[in-house]
């Protein structure tokens, strides 16, 4: 891949029920259209490395807070979170697109992507890129991710102590996140300490207490998915297993695979180049005309 330089980029807010999502879009009369859906307890910085590629390579190039986090409103207080509203705000943005979008969805962002395009007729989305998740998910792998979101409730003392949580948390990243890399991600409270991005209430909700009630309709819906996937998963990922990924397969047996051999289950930051080198190909497959039309900016 050569370097890109971001295309110029838009940020606008999205009504969605009862709030508002905060949205920033890449090369507006782009085309194919992708839509990035993050995972829980991240924003939609994780995708801009990849969203600045495809918007220069001609995409246009969608990401977003989901609700409770980031920049997006948070639920008024004893309002709750529920998979139903995300995947709501998730299925307004995707109508709101000049074409159905190609999502690109991690984690809770595929779970979504799932979800909709096995339920919602026509499809909202034209094709499926989904980030290391399945349908089933093995338990071990998202109760450590959920401990890490819960250890720190009094927040950090500075960016210097978020950063090392994060380096302990993320041992196969060679590179310490620096103070400009972790503005967008916490917050500073009244009393000068540094809290994550996300609203507590998130932890406390059905989405976290009862997310494995959602697998048999997950399991159902994949199995009804008719437009084209890619599964990008991360070979030492410890949420996605290849148990899950075979099940997935039987359930949706036209879709393509691909393991990322270095990656975890934060595979667009473990393996930035590689990740988006496979959401290229796949990209190029869908539309034989793209070959030419990204032929000079990105080299898959």
């Amino acid at each position: 891949m050569v370097d890109s330089v971001p295309f110029p980029s838009s940020d606008h807010r999205f009504p969605a029920a009862g709030l508002n999502l905060a949205v920033e879009t890449w090369n507006a009369t782009g085309n194919p259209a992708l839509l990035f859906a993050h995972g829980f307890g991240q924003t939609r910085g994780a995708w801009s490395n990849v969203a600045a590629t495809l918007a220069d390579a001609g995409c246009r190039c969608t990401t977003f807070d989901s609700r409770g986090h980031g920049e997006s409103d948070r639920a008024n207080v004893g309002a709750g979170y529920h998979m139903d509203q995300f995947a709501d705000d998730l299925l307004r943005l995707a109508t709101a697109q000049p074409q159905p979008p190609i999502l690109v969805g991690a984690s809770m962002g595929g779970l979504l992507g799932i979800v909709l395009a096995g339920e919602v007729r026509p499809s909202p989305f034209s094709a499926l890129v989904l980030v290391d998740i399945t349908p089933r998910w093995e338990t071990a792998g998202v109760e450590r991710i959920l401990a890490f979101m819960q250890a720190h409730p009094d927040g950090f003392a500075n960016y210097t102590d978020a950063a090392e949580q994060i380096a302990g948390y993320l041992p196969q990243r060679r590179e310490r996140k620096s103070e400009e890399q972790l503005r967008p991600l916490l917050r500073e409270g009244a009393d000068g300490r540094l809290r994550w991005h996300w609203d507590p209430a998130l932890l406390a909700g059905e989405l976290v207490r009862e997310s494995e009630r959602y697998q048999p309709r997950l399991q159902a819906a994949a199995a009804k998915i008719d437009v084209p996937v890619l599964l990008l998963s991360g070979a030492r990922s410890d949420v996605v297993s290849r148990v899950t990924v075979d099940e997935f397969l039987q359930l949706v047996p036209h879709a393509r695979h691909v393991e990322l051999p270095h990656a975890t289950h934060m595979v667009a930051g473990d393996a930035n180049d590689a990740f988006t080198r496979e959401v290229v190909r796949f990209v190029q497959s869908l539309d034989p005309s793209a070959d030419r039309r990204h032929a000079g900016a990105v080299q898959p």
